[in-house]
């Protein structure tokens, strides 16, 4: 990997001349929405809303964790040792909902907060890919970059960022923020904005690793250094103003500190994440998936190609991880390895792994890498396959049968 390729940055990938074609992302984005929409509120319409809006299509996408971040939103949370909490959810995406409906609703009104929550969510899933096309577009060549945007529009679990109330989106678009300015060097604020992305998700935490080695790989670059052992020795270069991408860590700590005065738990979050029903608890059990092995056992063949595709998910993107270095650099391969390391080893059956894997978005760039040096017709079928899979998982979701 060469000196360039560690940086990562730039617009050497793509020709000269060549500007990101945002206006199509966007209704590229617009066009995936209101097809998933119309099979959300159909299938709404035929079961009965569970919303509160009474529109089929607003209610077709409030399913299970949308119900989670609705009752934050309009309660705050709540904390019953040994049961389901409202604290496994990271604060920051309720927060600002909880802002925005004070500004443009009514916290007490049940439908105001749905609202605004999911039109949050939605726009922060456009947002996220709208910056990922712009972010691949640096860095990518030109055939690359649209397959990855591609990918990223077909992906089967992207589903939940267009019209769902959950904070997937706005996490993709914190972590891209927060490595498109530390490749900019802005150190200050790619630590500040990492804090956020921290504080928005469970695995936030991959974000402060990944951005922490990302400067470890600038400085070797400046140097001249190359590789693993280049970041390493690049430790010696480190000033203080480098280690401002440290703050991204102040976002669990800061989770953690109210967690603990609020509730005399800093660790809360985990032991509710463990609570039966959820039973997402460290350990043999959990490392080992006895519950997803045992649902193939029993032959719950539903259930165990919903857990399987995620599955599957979570083994492409490791696979991928040799191609992040080659192409984006150890940073971006260390935020990938420990985003997905996450599901693989913290989730007893690989349930929400798919949205997981989502978060890994230097993976799904060099997906479309991959994809650019295939046969045409291999990269038509791939993405055919991924898009239809998705259409297929928004039905299931609608009918309330959990997919991720």
């Amino acid at each position: 990997m060469g000196q360039g390729r560690a940086l990562g940055a730039g617009t050497a990938g793509t020709p000269k001349g060549q500007r990101y074609p945002w206006p199509l992302v966007l209704a590229a984005f617009v066009g995936v929405t209101l097809v998933l929409t119309a099979v959300v509120a159909s299938v709404d319409a035929t079961m009965g809303t569970t919303g509160n809006t009474g529109l089929h299509w607003v209610d077709g996408w409030f399913r299970f964790d949308s119900g989670w971040y609705w009752a934050i939103t309009k309660n705050g949370y709540f904390y019953a040792p040994g049961q389901q909490s409202s604290i496994a959810f990271f604060p920051v995406f309720p927060v600002v909902t909880r802002a925005l409906v004070q500004v443009f609703g009514d916290r007490g009104a049940a439908a105001d907060v749905q609202v605004v929550g999911q039109l949050l969510a939605l726009a922060f899933g456009l947002a996220s890919v709208l910056l990922f096309g712009r972010w691949v577009w640096d860095r990518l060549p030109r055939r690359s970059a649209v397959l990855a945007i591609a990918v990223i529009l077909a992906y089967p679990y992207t589903l939940f960022l267009h019209g769902t109330m959950y904070a997937d989106g706005m996490f993709l678009l914190l972590a891209l923020s927060a490595f498109m300015l530390l490749d900019r060097r802005w150190f200050l604020a790619a630590g500040l904005v990492g804090a956020l992305a921290v504080a928005s998700r469970p695995f936030g935490v991959a974000v402060a690793v990944g951005l922490t080695v990302r400067t470890l790989e600038l400085l070797a670059a400046d140097d001249g250094s190359d590789g693993w052992r280049g970041v390493v020795r690049a430790i010696r270069r480190v000033r203080l103003r480098h280690t401002a991408v440290l703050l991204s860590f102040g976002g669990l700590v800061a989770w953690m500190v109210y967690l603990g005065t609020t509730f005399g738990d800093p660790l809360a979050f985990v032991k509710a994440e463990s609570a039966p029903g959820w039973d997402q608890g460290v350990g043999p059990h959990t490392w080992f998936k006895v519950a997803f092995f045992g649902a193939l056992a029993q032959g719950h063949w539903r259930m165990g190609v919903n857990l399987g595709l995620q599955a599957l998910a979570c083994l492409l993107v490791v696979l991928l991880i040799p191609r992040v270095v080659r192409k984006l650099g150890w940073g971006y391969a260390v935020y990938t390895a420990v985003v997905i390391a996450i599901p693989i080893l913290g989730t007893k059956d690989f349930m929400g792994a798919g949205r997981y894997a989502l978060a890994a978005f230097p993976a799904l760039a060099v997906g479309g890498d991959w994809l650019a040096s295939r046969p045409r017709w291999v990269t038509v079928a791939v993405l055919s396959l991924m898009a239809v899979v998705m259409v297929v998982l928004t039905w299931y979701f609608a009918t309330d049968r959990e997919v991720s």
